[in-house]
C-alpha cells in the first residue's frame, strides 16, 4: 500500500475495516468505528467552528487517555483544524495561556478536568465536556457522517495539525508546528524502521497531549492498521497487566517511566507477555539492559522532538549506548556552542568508557535541510533555533569516529563545575551504575565562589540504605568518572519530583537545593568523606557564602 500523503488519508483507510482498532479499560471500537466516530465529530466541529479571520480553526484537548483523545485527533485531520494538545498539570494563568496562545476556538474536555477552567478568562471558547449526556445528545444528530462528509477548508500535506508544546520545567512553552504530512511521513517511517503491522497493538500509556505519543505510538499504529490500546495515565503497577490483557506489542516511554517499571517488584511471569519492542528517550543504557534482562524486551533509544528538526537512526550496528546516525538528509555534528567549531570525535577505554568528554560533549545541529516547521507566534524562539542557517537543536551529544552519536543530556543541564564544562545526563548514567540505585538525577547547584557544584538526588532501591562510605566507593571505583563529577552533594528521597511527561524536574530540584526535608550528605572538601548536612553545616555554608559575595546563591 502506498504512503498516505495526509493523516486524514489514514483514518480514511480505516473505513470498512472491522478488526479491533481501539481499545481502553472500559471500551472497545473497530477501526471502522473509530472512522465513523471521527466523521461525526468532524462534522460537529465543523458547525461549531466560528468563522476564523486568519483561517486559524484551532482545537484544544484537555483530556486524560481516553479514547476521546484519538477519535477528536482523526476528527480535526478530517475538519483541516489543528490540534492543541493542553497540559493538564498546567494551572491558573498558565492554563489560561496556553489555551488563548495558541487561539483555540473549541477545547473538548472531561468532567474531572473542569475545576482547573473554574474562573478563567477564556473569552469566545466553546466547551466540549466528553462524559456528559449533553455532548452525547450535541454528537447525535452526526452518527452518519462519513469521512470528508465535512471540512473546514482543503486539506493538504502542509495543513497545519499539531500545535505541540514543549515539556520545559520553567516559562512559556513553546508550542512546535507539524503539518498532516510531516506527522503522516513519520508514522510511515517508524512502520518501515519497526516492522510494524496490521496485526501489532500499540501501547499508548504516555500522555497524548505530548509528542512522543502522537507522533511515535499513534500515528505509526495508524499507518499500519494496527491497533491502539490507552493506558488514561501511566501507570507501572498496571503495565504488564495491560500488556496481557490487550496483546501489546509495541510502547513508546520518556523519561523516567522505564525506571518506575524496573521499581516493580519483579515476579515469576515478568517475560510472560506479547510484548516484543519498546521505543524512547532517556532511558539510559544501564536501565535499557536491566529492562531487557528481566522482561526480554528491547528498548531502542531513538532521538527526535516534537520540532522534527534533526533525527537519529538506529542501525543494526549501532554501539551499545549509541542511538545511532544521522537520518538521511539531515548533517548533522556536534559543535561547541560558543564557537561553532565541530568538537573531537570521542575516544572511550576497552570498556567503552568515554574518556575525552570536555572536548568530544557539545551541541547537536543539524547543518542541511530542516524539517523544522516553526513555532506559533514565537519568531525569537524560532530564530534562537536557526542560528547561522543551522538548526540547534538545545541537546548535548557526542560522536565516536565512525559517525555513531550518543546522548549527553540536554543544554539547560549543562554543568560548570572549576571552568570544565559537565554534562548531566553523563555523570546520571555513572551514577545509574550503583546497585543501590532506583533513580538518579544529577543537576547544578550554584558554588560559593563562580559556577557551579554537582549535587545528585538518589531513590533507593527497596530494602536498601544509603551507606556514605559503600557510595563513595563506588565513585571511586568508575573508571570514567572525572574528578569534576562526584557529587558534592547528595539527597535521598523516596521519589524523584517529574513533570508531566515523566521527566526530572530539575528546576524543582535546583530550587530547593540542599534546602529539603529529605537527607543530605556533602563533602566539606573534594576528597572527604561525605558526612551529613547538619545545621551547623549549614550555618557554616551560608558565611561561606556570604564571605564570598554570593549570599543569594545560597537560597
Amino acid at each position: 500500500m502506498r504512503s498516505a500523503d495526509t493523516v486524514a488519508e489514514l483514518v480514511r483507510r480505516q473505513w470498512g475495516d472491522h478488526r479491533t482498532g481501539l481499545r481502553d479499560e472500559h471500551h472497545t471500537l473497530t477501526h471502522h468505528q473509530v472512522a465513523a466516530g471521527a466523521a461525526a465529530r468532524a462534522a460537529l466541529l465543523v458547525d461549531l467552528m466560528p468563522p476564523v479571520p486568519r483561517g486559524e480553526p484551532h482545537l484544544g484537548i484537555l483530556l486524560d487517555n481516553t479514547p476521546e483523545y484519538p477519535l477528536w485527533l482523526s476528527a480535526a485531520a478530517l475538519a483541516g483544524a489543528a490540534v492543541a494538545g493542553i497540559n493538564p498539570t498546567r494551572r491558573g494563568p498558565e492554563l489560561a495561556r496556553d489555551i488563548l496562545h495558541t487561539e483555540c476556538r473549541v477545547l473538548v474536555t472531561q468532567r474531572a478536568h473542569l475545576p482547573l477552567l473554574d474562573g478563567l478568562a477564556l473569552p469566545g471558547l466553546r466547551i466540549l465536556v466528553t462524559d456528559t449526556e449533553a455532548y452525547r445528545e450535541l454528537l447525535a444528530p452526526y452518527g452518519n457522517a462519513r469521512p470528508g462528509d465535512a471540512t473546514l477548508g482543503p486539506v493538504r500535506p502542509d495543513s497545519r495539525f499539531l500545535l505541540s508544546f514543549t515539556s520545559g520545567s520553567t516559562g512559556a512553552p513553546k508550542a512546535a508546528l507539524c503539518s498532516q504530512g510531516r506527522l503522516a511521513a513519520a508514522g510511515a517511517s517508524l512502520v518501515a524502521h519497526f516492522s510494524v503491522g496490521r496485526d501489532d497493538v500499540h501501547y499508548v500509556c504516555m500522555p497524548m497531549f505530548h509528542g512522543n505519543a502522537v507522533i511515535a505510538d499513534w500515528a505509526p499504529a495508524l499507518a499500519a492498521g494496527a491497533g491502539v490500546a490507552l493506558r488514561a495515565r501511566f501507570s507501572a503497577s498496571r503495565f504488564l497487566p495491560d500488556v496481557r490483557r490487550f496483546g501489546a506489542t509495541y510502547f513508546t516511554y520518556v523519561g523516567r517511566a522505564v525506571q518506575y517499571l524496573l521499581a516493580t517488584p519483579p515476579g515469576p511471569d515478568d517475560r510472560a507477555h506479547p510484548l516484543r519492542l519498546g521505543f524512547g528517550t532517556e532511558a539510559g543504557a544501564v536501565d535499557a539492559a536491566r529492562f531487557r534482562e528481566r522482561f526480554g524486551v528491547p528498548l531502542v533509544e531513538g532521538y527526535g522532538s516534537s520540532e522534527g528538526g534533526a533525527a537519529i537512526q538506529r542501525t543494526p550496528d549501532t554501539p551499545t549506548g549509541a542511538i545511532g546516525r544521522a537520518a538521511p538528509g539531515d548533517d548533522l555534528a556536534v559543535v561547541a556552542a560558543d564557537t561553532g567549531v565541530e568538537c573531537a570525535p570521542a575516544r572511550f577505554s576497552p570498556t567503552g568508557r568515554l574518556l575525552n568528554a570536555a572536548e568530544a560533549v557539545g551541541e547537536l545541529v543539524n547543518r542541511g535541510r530542516s524539517p523544522f516547521e516553526g513555532y506559533w507566534r514565537n519568531p525569537e524562539a524560532e530564530a534562537a533555533r536557526l542560528r547561522g542557517g543551522w538548526y540547534w537543536t538545545g541537546d548535548l551529544f557526542y560522536r565516536d569516529a565512525d559517525g555513531f552519536l550518543y546522548f549527553a543530556g540536554r543544554t539547560d543541564d549543562r554543568l560548570r563545575v572549576d571552568g570544565e564544562n559537565l554534562a548531566a545526563a553523563m555523570i546520571e548514567n555513572i551514577l545509574a551504575r550503583w546497585d543501590r540505585a532506583a533513580g538518579v538525577a544529577v543537576y547544578a547547584i550554584p558554588d560559593p565562589v563562580t559556577g557551579d557544584q554537582v549535587m545528585a538526588a538518589l531513590t533507593l532501591r527497596e530494602g536498601a540504605d544509603f551507606e556514605p562510605a559503600a557510595f563513595a566507593g563506588f565513585l571511586a571505583a568508575q573508571p570514567d568518572l572525572g574528578t569534576k563529577m562526584a557529587p558534592r552533594f547528595v539527597r535521598v528521597l523516596p521519589e524523584l519530583p517529574l513533570t508531566a511527561t515523566n521527566k526530572i524536574h530539575r528546576v524543582a530540584l535546583r530550587r530547593t537545593s540542599f534546602h529539603c526535608p529529605d537527607p543530605v550528605w556533602w563533602r566539606p572538601a573534594p576528597d572527604a568523606p561525605y558526612e551529613p548536612l547538619t545545621r551547623a553545616a549549614l550555618d557554616a555554608l551560608r558565611a561561606h557564602y556570604t564571605r564570598h559575595g554570593r549570599p543569594e546563591a545560597y537560597g
